[in-house]
């Protein structure tokens, strides 16, 4: 498995699992687990998503989402889970 963390924050505002969501399916990039709140009019998701069957590479993916957190205001970022894992463990 090729797993990554992929995190969401921002002013809440319709569509924005939809938008992200559609990405990943578009990209055969299977969703995990997902865990999503809003707390006072903020959006905050966190995604574990396996890239393992997506054609394109990480740095492709990561770049992607990311002007796609922009197209709808929110920032997104992508983490490899070994490197998620590392920085929480310090």
């Amino acid at each position: 498995m090729n797993k990554t963390i992929i995190t969401v924050i921002g002013k809440d505002n319709v569509g924005i699992i939809a938008k992200i969501c559609t990405y990943l399916a578009n990209n055969h990039i299977n969703i995990l687990d997902i865990n999503q709140t809003i707390v006072q009019d903020y959006f905050n998701m966190m995604m574990i998503v396996d890239l393992e069957q997506s054609a394109k590479a990480f740095q492709d993916c990561a770049n992607e989402l990311s002007q796609i957190g922009d197209e709808i205001g929110v920032t997104i970022r992508c983490q490899r889970e070994e490197i998620f894992n590392m920085m929480h463990r310090i």
